[in-house]
């Protein structure tokens, strides 16, 4: 990846983080990509936005924004990173519930939560 697709990777997420009150982090390690597939088609059926994108990139977002306010969610970025921005403060956690349930799975695994202005890890 260039400089330049870094950046405009880091501005993109800028962006939603901005945009979105609500966002979760999960762990996406070991899901293949059929399982991915089918995670992105529930988030687009329920106007949930995932995104994936590499934790580094995720972190200069978060801290060029306010690295106090999202200070609690900096540790949680380790291993496969997708966020899931959304109007609604549950919806994400529904689908990651429904998810699990339907693939008899322990992943997606949820790893914090920006939800209304608090951090939850």
């Amino acid at each position: 990846m260039t400089p330049a697709q870094k950046s405009e990777v880091i501005e993109v997420l800028k962006e939603k983080f901005s945009q979105y009150n609500n966002f979760y982090i999960t762990d996406t390690e070991s899901l293949s990509v059929e399982q991915v597939s089918k995670l992105r088609r529930h988030c687009f059926d329920k106007q949930v936005e995932m995104k994936v994108a590499k934790n580094t990139l995720i972190k200069k977002a978060l801290e060029s924004l306010d690295s106090e306010k999202y200070s609690g969610i900096l540790d949680s970025l380790n291993h496969v990173t997708a966020l899931m921005f959304s109007e609604s403060p549950k919806e994400p956690a529904m689908i990651i519930s429904s998810f699990r349930k339907e693939s008899n799975g322990e992943r997606p695994v949820l790893k914090a939560a920006f939800i209304n202005g608090e951090v939850y890890v």
